[in-house]
């Protein structure tokens, strides 16, 4: 969590222009090189595994989430947490890290929400899963300079 709140204000750039830092969350997962145009919640939160030293998906895609880590049946502060949009049956999601909910919502830090580094809510039926660290994740990665 410390690491994605120091990123907190991070955002999309307007048309014809792209932030570097976003093209860095994208670095090591599966669209290195794309800039900040396309959906980049997951790596966002892969970056940020990264530079606290976990592994985390590598992948784009924020449903990757749901096959990582291991399972938690209730939310824990800073756990991944995988939402879905659209609909429920499709490959569509988001990522984000806990932060608490309520009655109705869930509430995220999370990459590319509302096109920033941001706090932001969703409805709580909206879950797919929980998830947190396998102690194995936390293996020697290379660091965030590639070396």
């Amino acid at each position: 969590m410390p690491v994605a709140r120091k990123e907190i204000g991070i955002a999309r750039f307007a048309a014809g222009q792209s932030n570097p830092r976003i093209t860095e969350y994208h670095q090591h997962t599966n669209i290195r090189g794309y800039d900040d145009k396309v959906a980049w919640c997951s790596s966002f939160a892969d970056w940020c595994m990264r530079q606290a030293g976990i592994a985390g998906t590598g992948s784009a895609l924020a449903r990757s989430w749901l096959e990582w880590g291991a399972a938690l049946q209730q939310p824990r502060p800073g756990c991944v947490v995988v939402v879905t949009r659209d609909d429920p049956a499709s490959w569509k999601g988001h990522v984000g890290f806990y932060l608490r909910s309520d009655a109705e919502f869930i509430y995220l830090l999370g990459g590319n929400q509302l096109d920033e580094v941001r706090e932001h809510f969703y409805p709580l039926d909206s879950v797919l899963g929980y998830r947190w660290p396998e102690p194995s994740s936390m293996s020697s990665i290379s660091s965030p300079d590639g070396a």
